[in-house]
């Protein structure tokens, strides 16, 4: 392969990645509507980015977080599968393998960096874990088969 066309390539799949994790975060926000503590995860960032509750952390800030999040592992997802496949060689194997890293990152950031700094009751801490765990898994499922089939056409 041409080495620019090569470059180019890598460079549409990020782009792809941005455009891919966008539509994972809106498929993401309808499941994260019908939890009991589905729309929580958002502003207990935004109340760690403000010091204060999630309750009393400002919606904009929550949601812009929250936006910009899942736009951005998109294309930490696309890095992920580069990686990986560089390592592993393509395949589902691999893709699966990336995958499972990015859940684990997903879910893993969360109820360690942002969510311990929080002031919440315990009894809604369980739950508030739970549904982010499914959100997560929600978004890598709409996620995955998206950048692959992308990078089976490039």
């Amino acid at each position: 392969m041409d080495p620019f066309l090569a470059t180019l390539t890598i460079s549409l799949q990020f782009a792809f990645g941005v455009v891919a994790g966008a539509l994972a975060t809106l498929a993401m926000d309808r499941v994260m509507g019908t939890l009991p503590e589905g729309p929580t995860p958002p502003f207990v960032a935004a109340a760690v980015l403000t010091e204060t509750t999630p309750r009393a952390a400002p919606e904009r800030l929550a949601l812009f977080v929250h936006y910009l999040s899942g736009v951005l592992t998109g294309p930490l997802f696309v890095w992920l599968l580069l990686t990986s496949e560089g390592l592993l060689g393509t395949g589902v194997r691999t893709t699966i393998i990336a995958a499972v890293v990015l859940y684990a990152l997903m879910v893993g950031f969360f109820v360690l960096v942002p969510f311990p700094r929080v002031d919440l009751h315990p009894n809604r801490r369980s739950t508030i874990r739970r549904d982010w765990a499914l959100s997560a898994a929600v978004y890598v499922a709409v996620l995955v088969p998206l950048v692959s089939v992308v990078f089976v056409v490039l």
